[in-house]
């Protein structure tokens, strides 16, 4: 008999088949919002669309040679949050009291972008060493917390 997964288990195994959908050459990631066991809006990290993917014109960033972490701005890319709020935007969907699943912890410039959208809690399967994210997200009140599942 199969163990049945729970709704973050759930969620988060979702998470990880979106981030499949990455075009990002350094970190492929997924996200999704979820608000009242539904699924509002998906996304992975990758170029904005209809524009070259990094998978077929290779990374900016690594050209450049700026590590990971820094100047996010120089990247053909947008982050798998980002492409989240989008989504909802464009199809008029509100994120406000949802819950983010994502691959990554979100950056600090996805998190300021949840505060404002008014997300409730960020889980994460994988880390990010961005005090000052988690620092903000704290004193918006945003709950964050890792989680981890078996993918199996």
């Amino acid at each position: 008999m199969h163990k049945r997964l729970s709704w973050d288990e759930y969620y988060m195994s979702i998470t990880h088949l979106v981030a499949r959908r990455s075009t990002c050459l350094r970190r492929v990631v997924g996200a999704i919002a979820v608000k009242d066991k539904r699924i509002l809006a998906t996304g992975y990290n990758g170029a904005p669309a209809g524009l070259e993917h990094c998978l077929d014109v290779g990374c900016l960033r690594d050209k450049m040679g700026i590590p990971s972490g820094e100047r996010h701005e120089l990247c053909r890319g947008l982050h798998a949050e980002q492409n989240i709020i989008i989504q909802a935007a464009i199809h008029g969907v509100s994120i406000s009291g949802a819950f983010i699943y994502c691959t990554t912890q979100p950056c600090l410039i996805c998190s300021k972008m949840l505060i404002n959208c008014g997300v409730k809690k960020i889980y994460f399967s994988q880390g990010y060493p961005d005090r000052l994210a988690q620092k903000m997200l704290t004193q918006a009140g945003v709950e964050f917390e890792p989680l981890q599942i078996n993918e199996s």
